[in-house]
């Protein structure tokens, strides 16, 4: 137990149910309450991302009419923003274009009332400039080059660790042993969590990324009690903390930062949330992506073997193709003209960084895995501008790292059983995917 396990030692947190299974167990048992969604263009319909069928309904509105108005859908009306360029230039004007959780939020659906925005509480994802920028600068020393450099060894480490651990010759879920085993030790690294306690990372993870809570107060409440346990669990940490000097970790940051020392403790159980979600979703769908997609495009991982040091672009080629934030949202505060269109001011505009990413005019063959892309670098799986994810570098790292030392090994993971993609329209990504790696 390290240090800072004693001040948990005496805590149970549940992990059952998992969001996963509490939503669908939900779903089945009330089906008249289930959201119908009946509009080809309505993009917010979690079934078409776990049903992989979601290309071609993108790639029309790209054709036809990139920038669309849809209305009537269970998640309000909207604006499809659908192109690379034009997500950029609304990203580029976060005073006309807010992310604010006052203003609706950086999700498709609008909170149900005053009350829910206050009991998540805000975070710095959810502000606009100026707030925004004081606690971000709080946050963004955990991720720079010099951090990489002092974590890539550990990264390396754990990661041979892991692969040198997989069976041969018989098939097991890729997704848990790999990509929910290593980003969670990231996780824990980062902010200096009790190892022993890791596990409750992705657990309290899943519960906060997922949206098809809508209004059922069921759902609500195993949500909220959820994010109120981990919540807990980090005051508790940070109580720690506080007193002792300033370490490397994220929550040491924050607690020693001017921007972020006095957060109230909604504002503090949000922004744990958010790092938590950001940390763990995008990273390990990506993990299992990479997997599928190399299964898919063999002969791309052809190319990696004969040079391993395409590994880099190929994670940004990977991160373009797996895009695991499928969508962020902006309310206009103005009116303003884009792209021929007048959008009103109040209105909200869904980004959906999972189509820009097979933006045509940008991407050649955009819905083939190449490796070697020129241009992979201009995806926006991250986002653009202020709100460019604050910990990119760290994503990059690790996948970089996990396709080298696959590649050291001669680790092929063949697709041999069940892939399961999350029915969901905010994190793009997995729950399951069986491989066997065959014996060498």
């Amino acid at each position: 137990m390290n240090a800072h396990a004693d001040v948990l030692k005496d805590n149970t947190y549940r992990l059952s149910p998992n969001a996963i299974d509490a939503i669908e167990e939900w779903q089945a048992a009330n089906p008249d309450r289930v959201p119908v969604h009946t509009q080809r263009w309505d993009v917010g319909n979690p079934a078409i991302y776990a049903e992989d069928r979601w290309q071609p309904i993108f790639a029309e509105m790209r054709a036809k009419a990139p920038l669309n108005w849809i209305e009537g859908t269970p998640n309000g009306d909207m604006w499809n923003v659908t192109t690379l360029k034009n997500i950029q230039h609304v990203e580029a004007l976060p005073l006309v274009f807010s992310s604010d959780m006052n203003n609706g939020g950086f999700v498709i659906y609008d909170p149900h009332s005053e009350d829910e925005v206050q009991s998540h509480g805000r975070n710095f994802l959810g502000m606009d400039p100026p707030e925004h920028t004081p606690r971000r600068r709080s946050i963004a020393p955990a991720f720079t080059p010099a951090e990489m450099v002092r974590l890539t060894g550990l990264v390396r480490e754990r990661t041979a660790e892991v692969l040198d651990e997989l069976p041969r010759g018989e098939q097991f879920d890729w997704h848990e042993r790999v990509s929910v085993v290593l980003t969670t030790a990231m996780l824990a690294t980062i902010f200096d969590f009790p190892w022993e306690y890791r596990h409750y990372l992705p657990f309290w993870s899943d519960w906060m990324s997922d949206g098809r809570l809508g209004d059922d107060p069921e759902l609500a409440k195993m949500r909220l009690d959820a994010m109120m346990e981990m919540a807990d669990c980090f005051l508790k940490l940070w109580d720690q903390r506080r007193n002792a000097p300033e370490a490397p970790d994220l929550l040491s940051r924050m607690i020693h930062s001017e921007g972020m020392a006095n957060q109230d403790p909604m504002e503090f159980m949000s922004n744990m949330a958010v790092l938590i979600v950001g940390g763990n979703d995008t990273t390990r769908n990506t993990m299992t992506g990479i997997v599928e997609a190399l299964d898919r495009f063999p002969e791309e991982r052809a190319k990696l073997d004969a040079d391993p040091s395409l590994a880099a672009n190929a994670v940004q080629e990977c991160i373009r193709y797996v895009t695991p934030v499928a969508h962020m949202r902006r309310t206009a505060m103005e009116d303003y003209e884009l792209d021929g269109q007048l959008i009103r001011k109040g209105q909200k505009l869904v980004l959906w960084y999972i189509s820009a990413n097979r933006d045509e005019t940008i991407f050649d063959d955009p819905d083939r895995l190449i490796v070697d892309r020129e241009n992979a670098r201009r995806h926006v799986s991250f986002g653009y501008g202020v709100h460019r994810c604050v910990g990119a570098r760290l994503a990059e790292l690790q996948l970089r790292v996990l396709i080298e030392e696959m590649i050291a090994r001669n680790i092929r993971p063949r697709v041999t059983g069940d892939v399961v993609r999350l029915k969901q329209n905010f994190i793009h990504g997995f729950s399951k995917a069986e491989v066997t790696i065959d014996r060498n």
